[in-house]
């Protein structure tokens, strides 16, 4: 029998960031869950493609959208389950074993990871403790905690809409039933330590806000952006 889960990871000049990313995933490769491995580029001008194609990877390019990358890489999934990541992000040690029980016993519902930054500091916890707060009371993980959903799901609920930001709020926000698993998915927290804890997080949710009130996600990436 076929591995159940389909890795879909888009990028855009992740090179420093997409190793640290696979090496997580092995885990799963070992424990026979992984099928494939599919890295959706939008234009990388560093090593990343290399990278991609040198860990085997299936390597989609297109223009630089994360929700059209996200959209392409789904398509060409063939596992009955898809594990959608961010190239920043790293699953924790032990997530196969959480990813096996869920896909045995969870009766087929999407599910996503606990937020952590990879960072000290109250202002992470407090930052990644408002994320899952979020997550478990509206229903709204973001595409940082990672998504565990199977295609057949993935396609009724529409897939990811084609736009710069706020793709994965598009998305989830159309399934029903999403569940938290017992692991965790550490994310970088460079913005955020760049910009400031206070700042960064303000300003995210300004733009999450504009955008369920109706705002342009073209608009939006741009700001975030600055």
């Amino acid at each position: 029998m076929p591995a159940e889960i389909s890795l879909v990871i888009p990028t855009l000049n992740a090179a420093d960031d997409l190793p640290g990313c696979v090496e997580t995933l092995m885990e799963g490769l070992a424990a026979g869950l992984i099928r494939e491995l599919i890295v959706t580029d939008g234009g990388s001008q560093d090593a990343t493609c290399e990278f991609a194609e040198a860990a085997g990877a299936q390597l989609i390019h297109g223009p630089a959208s994360r929700g059209g990358q996200l959209q392409r890489g789904c398509a060409a999934a063939k596992g009955n389950w898809l594990l959608v990541l961010h190239a920043d992000t790293q699953l924790e040690a032990g997530w196969s074993r959480v990813v096996s029980q869920h896909l045995r016993d969870g009766g087929g519902r999407p599910a996503y990871f606990r937020l952590r930054f990879r960072a000290r500091g109250a202002m992470a916890r407090v930052v990644a403790a408002w994320a899952n707060l979020r997550s478990r009371v509206f229903g709204l993980p973001y595409g940082d905690q990672a998504l565990l959903i199977r295609r057949s799901d993935y396609a009724a609920a529409g897939g990811y809409p084609d736009q710069e930001l706020m793709e994965d709020i598009a998305f989830v926000r159309r399934l029903n039933g999403l569940v938290e698993l017992p692991a965790c998915a550490q994310t970088s927290a460079v913005r955020y330590q760049q910009q400031g804890w206070l700042r960064r997080g303000g300003r995210n949710l300004l733009l999450q806000g504009r955008y369920i009130l109706g705002a342009d996600p073209g608009d939006l990436a741009r700001s975030y952006k600055k």
